[in-house]
């Protein structure tokens, strides 16, 4: 799930640069949002695998 996620955010990011180089403002205003909560996103998912892995194992 985690991986999946990270994908997505970078894909984003990819497309705001592109976008940026190409002049769309709006386009990469929009995707580096996307890219930004998809980012926090994951790192929340992967705290909660995280934690959820120790308890586990204890």
């Amino acid at each position: 799930m985690e991986s999946s996620l990270l994908s997505w955010a970078i894909a984003f990011l990819v497309l705001a640069l592109i976008s940026a180089v190409f002049g769309f403002g709006l386009v990469a205003g929009m995707s580096i949002t996307i890219a930004k909560w998809l980012a926090i996103i994951f790192v929340i998912l992967f705290v909660v695998s995280a934690i959820a892995h120790t308890v586990k194992r204890a």
